[in-house]
């Protein structure tokens, strides 16, 4: 079958499931020519754009756009030519989904079952076309690891305010009144539009004298090994699609802990869910007192929840059988014409 594939965000959650598809498929994709011109520039680089979209979806018989924004907003709008197929994660639901003609869409995956709720809720006329297949991580790359319990906490995301870090550090300083060991760890790049906000992080840390408690460490280019250092993860986000961080650090039998945004229920327990910082405090305060061998059950949930929902072998396997079905049915249909 051909294949084209439309991505011009991160390829950070599509790496596996790309490289399955080279495996079975023959595979192209869009890449986005510039025109240097002194003149006329835009208008000429808009020329080039549209020719090599349409040719895209004219060479194929299925299209997979990894991220519903930009790439699929003007694939929808040009003459149907082939089956599409996207999948949805979180930030298009907000930017781009009203930019977008879903009638040209055949296939929508969405990362959590209250993502498609949300989806349907806004085009319910295309609730039929929905499918919920998990972001998932490699449970060969993160894997549980032994380490005595020494009360290390972390998060990994970017420095954003959607995050919550800077909450993340005000509860931190609460409990660390009480325990005086804890040490938090905070792993992720600096956000260019949101460069006041790291720099707030950081006159926090420093205004609360907690430089020796509190690590930032900068983008994190090993996670697996970031990982190792952990007790505690802490997911402190108002909104996401499936955390991928989240799902890492519970594959590596990390205890997890999150504030409540919508849909983290389907891979968290409630009582590892809190609102409010006191309800975070209290969620490690508890994890605390346990026993060794009852933070070494917890542990092993954290790693079975992530084997049950997001196993990049059965997510890659999934995204692949619906490609393939969308595809089968254009060339179906192209057959009959024919």
């Amino acid at each position: 079958m051909r294949i084209g594939i439309a991505i011009e965000e991160t390829w950070a959650f599509f790496k596996e499931i790309f490289a399955d598809l080279q495996v079975n498929h023959e595979v192209t994709f869009f890449k986005r020519r510039q025109a240097g011109l002194p003149i006329f520039q835009e208008r000429v680089n808009n020329y080039l754009f549209t020719q090599d979209l349409q040719r895209l979806l004219r060479q194929n018989d299925v299209v997979f756009f990894e991220w519903a924004s930009e790439l699929l907003a003007a694939a929808t709008r040009l003459p149907k030519t082939c089956g599409i197929v996207t999948r949805l994660h979180r930030y298009e639901m907000y930017r781009w989904v009203d930019k977008i003609n879903w009638d040209n869409v055949d296939r929508i995956i969405l990362v959590t079952e209250a993502k498609r709720q949300e989806f349907a809720e806004l085009y319910p006329q295309h609730a039929d076309k929905l499918i919920v297949i998990p972001e998932a991580v490699s449970l060969e790359r993160f894997h549980p690891f032994d380490k005595p319990f020494s009360g290390e906490i972390g998060t990994l995301c970017n420095l954003i305010p959607r995050k919550r870090v800077y909450e993340l550090i005000l509860a931190f300083y609460e409990i660390s009144k009480q325990v005086d060991y804890l040490h938090l760890h905070i792993g992720g790049s600096k956000h260019n539009n949101f460069c006041e906000y790291s720099e707030a992080i950081i006159s926090l840390i420093r205004r609360l004298k907690l430089q020796d408690r509190v690590t930032i460490y900068g983008q994190v280019t090993d996670p697996p090994s970031w990982f190792r250092n952990l007790d505690i993860f802490v997911s402190n986000s108002y909104s996401e699609g499936l955390q991928v961080a989240l799902c890492e650090a519970m594959a590596c039998g990390i205890y997890c802990l999150s504030h409540w945004w919508e849909g983290v229920e389907e891979i968290l327990p409630v009582e590892n869910l809190y609102f409010s910082e006191q309800e975070l405090i209290e969620r490690i305060g508890g994890y605390l007192h346990l026993s060794e061998a009852k933070r070494n059950e917890l542990k092993k949930d954290m790693r079975s929840r992530v084997t049950g929902m997001s196993d990049i072998e059965q997510t890659k396997a999934e995204i692949r059988k619906t490609i393939e079905s969308v595809g089968s049915q254009f060339q179906a249909i192209v057959g009959l014409k024919g």
